[in-house]
């Protein structure tokens, strides 16, 4: 755990958010204030904290100012100044709540990110896989490093489950953790950044020394609004990135060159005065695919990095991951690092938990648990099992949802995306919250059926997604595979009777074995 701090001096983070010209205006007496902590949720404030209050999207953070106060609050962080509030108690009226609060996290814990060289890896679709690889290799290399991701936080070699559902956590948590790896003895962390960390500005004053860019489709529309806002949310990432990193090697942008939106992710890592390394299939990526022969859980790829040979044996499957493996690679070639050791890193990761993750119980098809909940991945996945599965004779069995309260427009094209790629799919439940399940089920089936699929034949919905799997398992053969999408390493679904446990992986172990299948793997 990061040490205990005590208090510091209110008057030190007004120069420094004035220093950043985030001040607009100061109502009180900050020299006669110490302050013991910072809080932006008014029901963990302690006596002597001073209180961010952010607008959001359902709540504003100023209607409880005067909680705070009433809980101890001495100073308020605010984009407009709150009435009625006790004479002694600052406020700090600023421009953007929400950096002025990245801002002033950064400095309550000692600035961490500048002790640390800090790799963010930011995208739709691959951000958590490419994480753990770019955490193995850096590993490999000699660099202690910690992760910050979707699934965990691994600090001083110990990985313990992200409790909170953001991927990327509020700026005080954030920084709490930067600070206990450098406590721990870190060299370097990796974020995985995603968009609404970036716009939410949770990761304002992290001081980044690379970026990766995996690709981009469609998502998060319900929060960005438009699909440039969401891109442009992701390349602010590379756009702040240095031209010299904090240990003399450059700062770097990591671009997938075969991506559509490749080319302005370099151009803005270009602008910023960082180096831009490219990787992909391209003849002018700088860490080119050679060659790849990619099954269900592994692979073997050669790639030409900067004009030397790779060959590694990746123990993850598909093609994508391959990809992901190019990007780490490429991390490498920008920061000039043992390619060898690099290449080992990869190679060591056994896998990542609920991203291509095989369910064996002996059973005679495949059952494989992925987080793909988008249209773009669940395409690349669906694809990528089907290729494996197709010479053979096998087919492949969807099972997926759709979240509630998210982005409406990607339900019909996840149904489309599917229903290209697999012989039967099967519309289940999936965090529906408030809404009503049998609209988005609708929403889904109706992008299969565009892409051919029919009711009752080789489309089914069943709302219950333990039965939906059960049926999936009851229709699949010898060589077929089971994609069971959208949740991964989830261990709740938020449906119809509100938040209930729930693992696909445990319910696809428990249905096997009720259908007589062997022991359950460790």
């Amino acid at each position: 755990m990061a040490p205990e701090i005590g208090s510091r001096p209110l008057a030190d983070l007004v120069a420094r958010l004035t220093a950043e010209g985030r001040v607009r205006a100061v109502q009180g007496s900050p020299d006669r204030v110490a302050i013991t902590g910072i809080a932006d949720d008014s029901r963990r404030v302690e006596a002597g904290n001073a209180f961010a209050a952010i607008p959001g999207l359902r709540v504003d953070g100023h209607e409880f100012a005067a909680q705070a106060v009433g809980r101890g609050a001495v100073a308020i962080i605010v984009e407009r100044a709150v009435a009625d509030l006790p004479a002694p108690v600052v406020q700090l009226v600023v421009h953007g709540a929400a950096a002025a609060l990245a801002s002033a996290a950064a400095w309550w814990f000692g600035d961490p990110s500048h002790e640390l060289t800090v790799v963010g890896v930011t995208g739709t679709n691959g951000k958590t896989t490419t994480s753990f690889l770019a955490e193995a290799a850096l590993e490999r290399v000699g660099w202690p490093t910690g992760l910050i991701g979707t699934i965990g936080i691994r600090v001083g070699g110990q990985l313990r489950r992200n409790e909170v559902p953001n991927t990327t956590p509020a700026a005080l948590e954030l920084q709490r953790l930067l600070r206990e790896m450098v406590e721990t003895g870190e060299r370097a962390a990796v974020i995985e950044t995603s968009s609404h960390g970036l716009a939410a500005e949770r990761v304002g004053s992290v001081a980044y020394d690379a970026a990766i860019f995996t690709n981009l489709s469609h998502e998060h529309l319900d929060f960005h609004g438009t699909v440039e806002a969401y891109r442009a949310a992701k390349l602010s990432l590379f756009e702040r990135l240095p031209a010299v990193a904090k240990d003399g090697r450059p700062g770097i942008g990591v671009v997938n060159v075969d991506d559509p939106a490749g080319e302005r992710f370099a151009a803005a890592t270009r602008e910023a005065g960082a180096r831009v390394v490219g990787y992909g299939t391209a003849a002018a990526a700088d860490v080119r695919l050679l060659d790849l022969a990619a099954g269900a859980s592994a692979s073997h790829l050669v790639a030409d990095a900067a004009g030397r040979e790779i060959a590694i044996d990746l123990r993850l499957g598909g093609r994508f991951n391959a990809r992901n493996a190019l990007a780490v690679l490429a991390l490498g070639v920008g920061w000039d690092l043992d390619l060898e050791r690099v290449a080992a890193g990869l190679a060591g990761l056994t896998g990542v938990p609920g991203r291509l993750e095989a369910v064996s119980r002996d059973q005679p098809f495949d059952v494989i648990v992925d987080y793909a909940h988008t249209s773009g991945s669940l395409d690349a996945v669906a694809r990528e099992l089907h290729e494996l599965a197709a010479p053979h004779g096998g087919r492949v069995f969807a099972v997926f949802g759709a979240s509630g309260e998210r982005d409406v427009g990607k339900r019909p094209l996840m149904g489309e995306a599917a229903a290209r790629w697999s012989h039967l799919v099967i519309v289940t439940e999936d965090d529906s919250r408030n809404e009503d399940p049998a609209s988005i089920y609708e929403a889904v089936a109706a992008g299969a059926e565009l892409a051919g699929k029919r009711r009752g034949d080789d489309l089914l919905v069943i709302g219950d997604r333990r039965d939906a799997i059960d049926a999936a398992f009851e229709r699949a053969r010898a060589g077929d595979v089971v994609l069971i999408a959208g949740k991964g390493h989830e261990t709740w679904n938020v449906g119809p009777r509100g938040p209930e446990p729930w693992s696909d992986r445990g319910v696809a172990e428990e249905l096997l074995e009720a259908r007589g299948f062997g022991p359950r793997s460790r």
